[in-house]
């Protein structure tokens, strides 16, 4: 999940406890896709009391995250490194269960569930759930939104892409990673949808194929961007990747776009998120009225692909990889080239 700083009000109190009629909260605001927010909201969902929580799971404050230093790196040892291996083993454990549950007619809140209780099976607090006040415990965001969609009543069709954005927290470090997801044939026989999902893919694939010590996080913005460039896509720089450990968003700050000026490079013991996000359009993005759903300005599709990563002394270990089992997976990008892509 990217870190945003801006606390949302209080989207809570738009739901009606009287009302079972689903609405749209906000009927006067020009969308700029087809997405539509689907409310009421279900209730907040409950933690068991003996599961270890962060510090924003009763204030909505994180107020350990806003006490660091920007410029000092961790370096894990041993014990934290191992830490991290586990909690991000239960992350994609979560996230498996959850894709594993796609399919076209259920509800953005019914994963939103799954997600909630797999978490819980495991111990482990969902990090985003009351993070700066975000109501739920997964994100999911389909088609033109960007990142940080809401789970609600929305259905999903036959046709759509979805981001599942997971984020746990287990043994006081966190995991987090998301995919995209094809929902249903059509989704995945639509070209501009392939390519720009298989691509934002290939783009954190050729990103973490460049970490090892020595790499200057800078680097990695460069590889994103020539790669999306080569298929017609383009980077959305507004968000980055970033640390993660005992907080959930340390540093470094990761940029996926080229010619930043991020500083520092990669050593043995850092942990770090890369999660490129691409669009079809133009790279600028606009929030609904919940200031969480942040959206492409032009309505146009957009993906994302994140893993947690550890600094090896040789190279690099993704902490949230996949295995064979895993839902999703990449499928044939279209033909279309670069320059046509580039006139859609």
């Amino acid at each position: 999940m990217v870190s945003l700083t801006k606390p949302p009000f209080q989207i809570l109190s738009l739901i009606s406890d009287t009302d079972s009629k689903t609405y749209n909260p906000f009927p006067t605001y020009s969308f700029t896709g087809s997405v539509r927010p689907v409310y009421p909201l279900s209730a907040k969902r409950t933690i068991p009391k003996t599961i270890k929580r962060p510090d924003w799971a009763e204030t909505g404050i994180p107020k350990g995250e806003q006490r660091l230093s920007r410029t000092k790196i961790d370096i894990l040892d041993a014990k934290g490194q191992e830490a991290m291996r586990k909690v991000c083993r239960l992350a994609r454990e979560v996230l498996d269960i959850t894709a594993a549950a796609l399919k076209p007619g259920i509800t953005t809140d019914y994963l939103d569930e799954v997600c909630h209780n797999a978490c819980i099976e495991r111990d482990s607090y969902p990090s985003p759930l009351n993070y700066n006040r975000f109501p739920k415990s997964l994100c999911t965001s389909p088609n033109e939104v960007v990142c940080h969609g809401i789970p609600d009543q929305r259905i999903l069709l036959d046709g759509d892409i979805v981001n599942l954005d997971i984020s746990i927290y287990h043994g006081g470090y966190h995991a987090d990673l998301n995919e995209t997801y094809y929902v249903g044939d059509r989704a995945k026989a639509d070209a501009d949808s392939v390519r720009v999902v298989e691509t934002t893919r290939e783009c954190l694939d050729k990103a973490i194929e460049i970490v090892k010590p020595g790499t200057p996080i800078r680097e990695f913005g460069k590889v994103i961007e020539k790669h999306a460039k080569s298929k017609g896509c383009s980077v959305v720089a507004t968000w980055g990747g970033h640390g993660i450990n005992t907080e959930f968003h340390p540093p470094p700050w990761i940029p996926h776009y080229a010619k930043n000026r991020a500083v520092g490079v990669c050593k043995p013991g850092m942990t770090f998120t890369i999660e490129p996000i691409l669009t079809l359009g133009k790279p600028r993005e606009v929030y609904w009225p919940d200031n969480w759903t942040n959206v492409t300005v032009d309505g146009k599709r957009t993906a994302q692909f994140e893993h947690t990563l550890l600094v090896t002394e040789t190279g690099v270990e993704v902490l949230t990889a996949a295995n064979e089992n895993s839902p999703g997976g990449p499928i044939p990008m279209p033909t279309t080239n670069a320059s046509e892509a580039n006139n859609v």
